[in-house]
Order: structure tokens, then sequence, then C-alpha cells
């Protein structure tokens, strides 16, 4: 049974959000920034903070900190070998992901003297970690497994069953938009446990729908609508990934260029605030709307955190980590046997003995959110995007002859040209002075067109 939690790298605590309701007891956080620690301590004020997940592995051992049955973390998943995991605690390079399989080497070993089963694990990442040059994926799963030398992958399937000596460890890719939420986020998901405990239960599905992927489903979408008085539109159903510099870098990079993460509310395009954010992520409303709060803290937390709908959807499944094993041994799977077993479900709907499994990024009933849900319209006005910022997305695209919404190319050249001269001037003053300099020439057709 699981019942007592710790968290590592916590941020603003999605897991707490997630679980605390299903009757899991955090007993620990483990946070350094500033901001979401001030998130942490008004939200949940019982709970320690433990700051520098460094310093958790001693106080496990030393009793100052309970050995809960499971350990939740996203650490930053650099390169690093498994000769540093094999040195386990003693290892003092300070890798992030060293420090966390230090925190459970730890927690086994409370656990053990106290007659407990092994930590279970729960670790989110990016699904870039799966074609990390480095086999770091590799190496973590291999050591979490109790193996003496890590399994080497080019690259790494989006799932997979690994059953070591000392864990039996699966790992799967989920994307956050068949979760209720209008965001296409794809994280990997890697569950854990000892040999009591079978993480394919849990992270897979047994197959038993038609399995529509939802394409039907977002282009019915309205991307026009109105709404408590006034008049939106968004550019596509669901976003791009919300990520952590969304507060500072929002001109550049795709998003800015298919439209996803932006809004056009009463004919003037914005960003998504930090309340729209929250909804985005399946985080209550003002969730991190706290006395003081800067807004660009408060999209870097929230961009750095998890899909709420998500992991409470697999805590929800975490019991069924207890039932017997899934019985993947019919020879059509790509099973590699050595001192391990280790099962490539890359192929996303597997048949089994036990039937077919679905080891996809969807899961078996899907859930859909829309962007009407999301807007509201009490939005800042320094959010709003200015005519002269709108005009510097088409110049950018442009001039790196990127590819760009062509309806929001539209909305951005209509705001973009109720640019007074003044601007204009002003802006010219920052470009190539010379005569046939874009800013110059735009800047004499609308002196043209105001004599006229």
């Amino acid at each position: 049974m699981i019942k007592t939690i710790g968290s590592v790298c916590s941020g603003i605590e999605a897991a707490s959000v997630a679980w605390e309701p299903m009757g899991y007891k955090f007993e620990w956080f483990s946070e350094i920034a500033d901001f979401p620690s001030y998130v942490l301590k008004e939200k949940y004020e019982d709970i320690p903070n433990l700051g520098d997940m460094t310093d958790i592995p001693e106080k496990i051992l030393n009793g100052e900190v309970s050995a809960p049955d499971l350990i939740c973390g996203g650490t930053p998943c650099q390169a690093f070998s498994f000769a540093g995991f094999q040195n386990g605690l003693n290892d003092d390079r300070g890798n992030l992901t060293l420090k966390y399989v230090d925190i459970i080497d730890a927690n086994d070993k409370v656990r053990e003297s106290q007659g407990k089963n092994r930590t279970i694990v729960f670790w989110e990442n990016v699904e870039g970690v799966l074609s990390d040059k480095t086999n770091a994926f590799g190496c973590l799963i291999s050591y979490l497994a109790g193996l003496e030398n890590p399994i080497e992958e080019k690259k790494w399937p989006r799932a997979g069953l690994v059953r070591g000596p000392k864990r039996n460890v699966a790992w799967r890719v989920i994307d956050a938009k068949f979760f209720g939420l209008p965001q296409q986020r794809k994280r990997l998901y890697v569950l854990a446990g000892g040999k009591d405990f079978a993480p394919e239960n849990v992270l897979f599905e047994n197959h038993n729908s038609e399995f529509k992927d939802g394409i039907d489903y977002f282009p019915e979408q309205e991307l026009v609508f109105e709404k408590d008085g006034h008049h939106y539109e968004v550019f596509r159903a669901y976003t791009d990934c919300l990520y952590a510099a969304y507060g500072t870098k929002w001109n550049g990079n795709a998003a800015a260029l298919n439209g996803s993460l932006f809004v056009v509310q009463d004919n003037r395009i914005r960003r998504l605030s930090p309340v729209e954010c929250e909804r985005l992520m399946g985080f209550p409303a003002d969730y991190t709307d706290l006395e003081g709060a800067k807004r660009t803290t408060r999209y870097t937390a929230i961009g750095n955190s998890w899909a709420v709908p998500v992991v409470e959807w697999l805590g929800g499944r975490f019991e069924k980590g207890f039932d017997n094993p899934k019985n993947f041994d019919d020879g059509q799977i790509n099973l590699i046997e050595k001192d391990y077993d280790y099962y490539n479900l890359g192929k996303e709907i597997i048949s089994t003995n036990d039937g077919v499994i679905n080891c996809s990024v969807r899961p078996e009933n899907c859930q859909y959110g829309s962007m009407k849900d999301i807007v509201s319209a009490d939005a800042p006005e320094e959010i709003y995007i200015s005519p002269v910022a709108c005009q510097g997305i088409i110049r950018r695209a442009e001039s790196r002859n990127s590819k760009i919404n062509l309806r929001l190319k539209e909305v951005l050249q209509s705001i973009s040209s109720t640019m007074s001269i003044e601007e204009i001037e002003k802006r010219s003053l920052r470009q190539p002075r010379g005569a046939n300099s874009g800013m110059a020439k735009l800047t004499r057709l609308n002196k043209m067109a105001v004599n006229e």
C-alpha cells in the first residue's frame, strides 16, 4: 500500500494538488527556488520544505525525516555516467539525478531496517531524455532495476518495462491534451517499485475501445466564440507546450508563429494570462496569485510544473501496481533476456498473453478540453501585444523564412497597421538608416497615405 509521499524538486506541487484529495499524505517537500518555496509555504504550511535535496539522504538515514512509501520528482536529466550511480552515496559531484538516486537508496536502507518494502519511485521528465546521447535515461532505469551494467539504446522507445533483480521499472510518454487540457504536452512518466510491485499495471491499460485519437474532435472546436460579453479568437484548438520562459520569451519561437499561445480578445491580441496558464495546466484558478507575486515568476513556476490531470489519473491507478504482473511473453514483443527482462513497448498497442495493452500517449478514455474554458476577460493590460511588437513578429518570421499561421499573420498585420507615424519613426531609428531599408519604406508609405 502507498500512504506516504516525499517530493523532490517540488516546484508548486502539482503532485499534492492531484494526490492529496485521494488521501495520500505528503511527509516533506524539497524546493530551493524562491517563488515556488513561497507557494509551498502558503499552500502547505504544515508540510516541511527541506530545501536543498543534497541534504536529504543524510536526514533520512539519521531519522530527521521519515522514509515515505513513494518518492516523486522531476530532476533535470543532465549527462551523467553509470559509474556515478554505482558510487551511490559516495558521489558528491552534485548532479541532481544522482542525488535523487542517493535519496532513493537512503530511503531503501531505512525502510529495509523497518521491515518495509522498497521505495516506489515516480519520475517525470521531458520526452527528449529518451534520445539523450549520453544514455542518461538508460543509466537511471538500469540502476533503479539493480543491474550491474546499463542497458544501451540509441533511442529509447516511448514505452517500456525492465524487470531487474532489485526493481521493476516501467515508463510511458503521455500527452496531456487527451486528459481534458487543451495543451499538447508530452511528458515521460517513470514508475518503479520492488519485486512485489508491477508498475506496468499502473502505466499501461487493457485496450478495449475503438481508440479514436481525437483528430476528429479538435477540428470541431470553435476558434471564434463569445464569452461573458467579450469576443474571442484562438488560432488552434489546443496550445503548444507551455514553457517556463513564456513570461519573457514569447515572440520568437514556434508558438509565436502558430499562434497557439496567443488569444485575440475584442480585436486585440495578447498572451495568455497567468490564471489562464494555471487552467491550462489543470491548477485551480489563482493558485499562484499570492501577495507580491510577479507575473513572470508565476509564468515560470506554472510552466515548470506537471499537468495535474495526468498525474491525478496515474495516482488513481497506484494500487493496481500490487496486482499480479502482466504476462508479456508471447513472442511478439522485443524481449531481451539477460539477468533481467527488457520489454520494448514502443509499438503503442501491444498484443500479449493477457490481451491487448495500450502503451501509447493516449489513455483508453480520452477527455478533451476547450480553449473557451481557459480564457477569461480579466487579463492585465501588460500582456497585450503592441502594434510595434506585432510588426516585429511578422518581420522576424520573414527574415528567418519561417512559416506563420496565415490567420495569425492577418491579425498581426491588421493591428500593426494602426501604428502611428511617431511610433514608426521611433522604430526606424533603431533600424538600418538606408533609404531602402524596410522601415524607411514603411515610413514613406504611411506618410503618403496620411497626405492623401
